[in-house]
């Protein structure tokens, strides 16, 4: 899917110094050198979690990999397989030195010779042009995905750059523990980097200026990210943001899918009173996932979750049961209902068959649209039971 998006601007990490190296230092000022027990005190301090969908303590991860046994390696994750998903080639185009900075810092921490950027299949001239001028010494390779919705999964980033299949497999232990040929590895996300970025050169209070006490900081919202070229954003907003200052009231009054394709379905209105806080949203059964934020604005939910089932199904790394057999299964069963069938029932049975079951993440993923649908639409989808006509 072609990528072209609105180009960014937000207050911190896409106030944008661009690719060049001197403009970036005259913004951000020099990098700091930190061991790895002081970055995982500052990292603490702002309970700075990854933004790559999962929320896991960065602080957690680093001092995992400091501690690991073996030369640890570093690897920036901005593959998006989601079509959906723009921010991180967004940032890295926008601000290319910060999430550089970050990678540079974390490597410096736990020792690390080595950083890999993983990018999706077109890979982004800016970070490679901005690559070209830093001066450190740690060897950068980069890897391009493949366009395929589950080659960004952790473990299909390692597979990629451990040059194998870009496909998710099934691991034993954290990556922090043992990644890249067993060797502790820290990898997150290209935003989580480039907040690591900030700490180590405007320090801490950069990051305080914006936020709540409880989330410090700011997330990158991918809006309308499958839509036509000309209506997707990448926005930048404070946590504790009211979600009416991201979206107008009449998309607010429609269902709101969160998360993207793996995420949940936000009930018609439910936004109107609550904050862009991934705590508030879990509170409310919600996901902020890695910042997809897709508004139905009028269509079916359920018809929308069809066509997502489908383009899931075909997206599987066929390399498990629930992946080759069951996630078509579930797509089928889910469009029955759409035309008007009751078969409602075999939908959960399938959605279960497949959770946790799988060798990586898909199907827990896609069991987790369909159940939040049928918890979010109730009524929409007793419609489509009854055979009456939907938008």
């Amino acid at each position: 899917m072609t990528s072209v998006v609105t180009l960014g601007r937000g207050p911190l990490l896409l106030a944008g110094s661009g690719p060049e190296l001197g403009e970036h230092r005259r913004r951000w000022g020099p990098l700091a050198r930190f061991s790895a027990t002081e970055l995982v005190a500052r990292c603490r301090a702002l309970d700075l979690r990854g933004r790559g969908g999962a929320g896991f303590p960065l602080a957690d991860k680093l001092g995992a990999v400091a501690r690991g046994r073996g030369r640890p390696v570093v690897v920036v994750n901005l593959s998006e397989g989601e079509p959906a998903s723009h921010k991180d080639v967004t940032l890295a185009r926008t601000s290319p030195h910060l999430l550089l900075d970050g990678a540079v810092a974390t490597a410096r921490a736990v020792g690390a010779r080595q950083v890999h950027l993983v990018t999706g299949p077109q890979g982004v001239a800016e970070l490679e042009q901005a690559v070209g001028q830093r001066e450190e010494r740690l060897r950068f390779t980069f890897h391009r995905a493949a366009d395929l919705f589950v080659a960004g999964q952790s473990a299909a980033v390692l597979e990629l750059v451990a040059g194998r299949p870009n496909l998710p497999v099934t691991t034993w232990q954290p990556s922090a523990h043992s990644g890249l040929r067993g060797r502790p590895t820290l990898l997150s996300n290209a935003e989580t980097f480039a907040v690591a970025g900030v700490l180590a050169t405007a320090g801490p209070e950069a990051v305080l200026r914006h936020g709540t006490p409880l989330e410090p900081g700011t997330t990158l919202l991918s809006l309308d990210g499958d839509g036509p070229p000309a209506t997707r954003q990448v926005v930048e907003v404070a946590h504790g943001t009211r979600w009416g200052a991201v979206l107008p009231p009449s998309r607010l009054d429609a269902p709101v899918l969160l998360g993207g394709y793996h995420g949940t379905w936000a009930p018609a209105g439910a936004l109107h009173d609550l904050p862009v806080s991934r705590r508030a949203l879990a509170g409310a059964g919600l996901t902020l996932g890695a910042g997809v934020v897709l508004p139905s604005d009028g269509r079916c939910a359920v018809r929308r979750t069809a066509e997502l089932l489908d383009y899931l199904a075909s997206q599987s790394a066929r390399r498990s049961g629930p992946c080759l057999n069951g996630l078509p299964a579930l797509a089928s069963a889910f469009r029955e209902v759409v035309d008007g069938r009751p078969r409602l029932d075999e939908v959960r049975r399938l959605a279960g068959r497949v959770d946790g079951r799988g060798a990586c993440a898909h199907p827990d993923g896609t069991a987790r649209l369909v159940r939040s649908l049928l918890v979010a639409c109730p009524d929409a989808v007793d419609g489509h039971v009854e055979g009456r006509c939907c938008r």
